[in-house]
């Protein structure tokens, strides 16, 4: 069910593995768009008629009542409600950490310069429906906006049957004391988000999970609105040497293979028995596991074990892929990871399996798929801020320097700059 690759034969699975982001075609794109222009023209009733075509049902209302939001919170089980509260705290004190400050510099002269750090006034939240809830998203996508400091957040997700989005996406969102919640999913909420309604404010800043319309409509609303990122399937690469556990490593692998049908799970190593031992695994772990239909279509279109000779041909096939996740199970795992330059995130060591990031650990567990860690980064606070430059000029400073600026304003024959500089130096 795992392929067992050489490292010589391996570019046509890496090739399969990175092209699942290509997630957009032009037909996906063109009902997008059209979704996109209904919401921008026809707001509330367009949301409306959207939800009751793809998820059956017409909201009574859009947004969400305050009431409903409590009636879900205060029915939250006990001891999941103390999960969620630790695993709130536990991305708050980590984004905490990363919170820039705002800072000027005195130049002399009566000159300075520096830099604002400010939030966005408002950021929108996607959270799918799916298979199962996720209060998982919620706190990860709502937590550093927090901390970041945006005035209102405001969520999006699909209504079930009973016309509100699935009660636990409710309880959490109230549970980090958010009051802005809406009915509605799919393209047409990323519209509702960027353009606004009646009912839903335009925001500044959009971010979330969700499929490839949900995909879509937030690469054609960039430029309206901020995004964090357009992210495809999920994925894992499995770093792992002889002192690797096979049972672990399957286990990993088999975490994010569960996750859709186009879920890439690759483990890359120098030795050949474990590779075969994860493989005989792998197939044991799936017989047991609910999904275990899905695990069967993605672990062999997207799924492989690389057996490399060497260590260092293994850490050159991880920067290959610049993976969304990448688990290190190894006795070494820290030099190993020294000598890597492209992931997302990166769990370290046997006792580290990567759902302590995706739920409790405390980093963002929003994260670049598809290669795009080669350049791009997990969500965080610097999604939710702006830095505005600040400079004060001085008549003397003026005068030292003016003349060098407008030479260069002229050069670049751009005359009404120079006479900007120069009116104010008496020439």
């Amino acid at each position: 069910m795992l392929p067992l690759v050489p490292y010589a034969e391996r570019h046509a699975r890496l090739g399969a593995v990175l092209d699942r982001r290509a997630v957009f075609d032009d037909a996906i794109e063109t009902s997008v768009r059209t979704i996109l222009d209904d919401v921008r023209q026809r707001g509330d009733a367009a949301l409306l008629d959207l939800t009751e075509r793809f998820d059956g049902v017409r909201p009574d209302a859009l947004k969400v009542p305050a009431a409903r939001l409590d009636t879900a919170l205060e029915a939250l089980d006990p001891d999941l409600r103390r999960t969620l509260e630790q695993a709130a705290a536990n991305v708050r004190r980590f984004h905490q950490a990363e919170m820039p400050a705002s800072w000027s510099h005195d130049d002399g002269d009566d000159v300075t310069y520096g830099q604002r750090i400010s939030p966005v006034e408002r950021a929108g939240l996607y959270v799918p429906a799916g298979t199962a809830p996720l209060p998982s998203s919620v706190i990860m996508n709502a937590v550093p906006a927090l901390v970041a400091g945006v005035d209102e957040i405001h969520v999006c997700s699909p209504p079930g049957p009973d016309g509100l989005p699935h009660p636990l996406i409710l309880a959490t969102a109230r549970l980090l004391g958010m009051e802005n919640v809406y009915a509605v999913g799919g393209a047409q909420a990323i519209g509702a988000l960027a353009f606004g309604t009646e009912s839903v404010p335009r925001v500044d800043v959009v971010v979330g999970p969700g499929n490839a319309y949900v995909a879509t409509a937030k690469k054609l609303v960039v430029g309206q609105v901020g995004i964090d990122s357009v992210a495809g399937p999920s994925e894992v690469v499995v770093l792992a040497d002889a002192s690797a556990d096979p049972t672990f490593a399957a286990a990993d692998l088999l975490a994010q293979a569960e996750h859709d049908e186009r879920a890439s799970a690759v483990l890359v190593t120098p030795d050949r028995a474990l590779a075969e031992a994860v493989q005989a695994e792998v197939d044991r772990l799936v017989a047991t596991l609910p999904r275990a239909d899905v695990l069967r279509a993605s672990l062999p279109a997207y799924g492989a074990a690389i057996v490399t000779d060497t260590m260092e041909d293994a850490l050159a096939c991880v920067d290959e892929l610049a993976p969304e996740h990448l688990v290190i199970l190894s006795d070494v795992a820290d030099p190993l990871w020294a000598q890597i330059r492209h992931a997302g995130a990166v769990f370290l060591g046997h006792q580290t399996p990567e759902p302590v990031g995706d739920y409790f650990a405390g980093p963002n567990h929003v994260l670049p798929t598809g290669g795009t860690a080669r350049f791009a980064s997990a969500l965080g606070v610097g999604v939710f801020l702006r830095r505005q430059s600040v400079i004060r000029y001085s008549a003397a400073r003026l005068g030292q320097s003016g003349e060098a600026i407008a030479r260069f304003a002229e050069a670049e024959g751009l005359d009404a700059h120079a006479l900007a500089v120069r009116v104010r130096r008496g020439g």
